[in-house]
């Protein structure tokens, strides 16, 4: 199960490479994104970039969106069921 918050930005608290590197997918109000910088699961929250606007600093500026949001490994890894041979 992937961690209740996550973002993208390495400069983040919620930064976590390792489980980025495994790949997450994201389900907002039922419908799956792939640009999400960042999200909530518990708070129903995402945060997207908005358009093409940058920050003074150079950073993509981003917008929350509350809703329902799922999150899931696109690696499943170690959690991967093992099928047995018959």
């Amino acid at each position: 199960m992937p961690p209740d918050h996550l973002a993208i930005d390495p400069r983040s608290p919620h930064f976590d490479g390792d489980v980025l590197r495994r790949g997450v997918g994201i389900r907002f109000k039922g419908t799956q994104r792939t640009n999400i910088e960042e999200y909530s699961i518990s708070e129903g929250w995402v945060r997207v970039q908005a358009g093409k606007t940058m920050d003074r600093k150079g950073r993509p500026l981003t917008i929350k969106l509350n809703g329902p949001v799922e999150a899931w490994f696109e690696d499943l890894g170690e959690d991967a069921p093992v099928a047995k041979a018959g």
